[in-house]
């Protein structure tokens, strides 16, 4: 996983044009159903935001394709869910993990379309969430509004966290 996650960063700081398209990309398979579960992008994108603290990188523009991104994934896993519904259940990987399933269910039920703005926050949510939203029946417009939110969030926090662990790896090594 962090030889991934160094390949990664190192053919962004060789290729910073493709930079914020490059966030697009990690952020959508992040958030897109099946394949969150593949590809670890959100090691990547707090890496990224940990370079971003150098400043050999614009957090905007991390920040911006992230978001970009997120809403392109999770929109598209929602869309999944509404068009073919529990057949999607039936799936691997999806089938063999029903208490993902169970779990999101149990989150809807609890806090209603929040668990959409949580679902970015938590692995186990992540890959089932977004196509819940969809197999439920929420209206787009309601979906949207709590997606937005939480792909800006998300955007924003996990790569600002990767910031904050540089700026304080860089401050502890000028100590020395």
């Amino acid at each position: 996983m962090e030889a991934f996650a160094d390949s990664i960063i190192a053919f962004i700081e060789q290729n910073q044009t493709w930079f914020p398209l490059i966030m697009v990309l990690f952020a959508a398979a992040e958030t897109t159903a099946f394949l969150s579960i593949l590809i670890p992008s959100t090691p990547v994108l707090a890496a990224v935001g940990a370079l971003a603290a150098t400043g050999a990188l614009s957090f905007w523009s991390l920040w911006i394709g992230a978001t970009i991104g997120a809403l392109i994934g999770s929109t598209f896993s929602y869309w999944l869910g509404w068009r073919y519904g529990s057949h999607v259940l039936t799936m691997r990987p999806l089938r063999d993990h029903p208490d993902w399933v169970e779990k999101a269910q149990a989150a809807f039920d609890r806090y209603g379309p929040v668990t959409i703005f949580i679902g970015h926050f938590t692995t186990i949510f992540r890959p089932v969430v977004f196509l819940m939203a969809g197999m439920s029946g929420m209206t787009l417009p309601r979906f949207l509004f709590w997606n937005t939110l939480g792909c800006v969030a998300w955007a924003f926090i996990v790569p600002k966290l990767g910031q904050f662990g540089g700026d304080l790896i860089g401050w502890i090594w000028s100590l020395f």
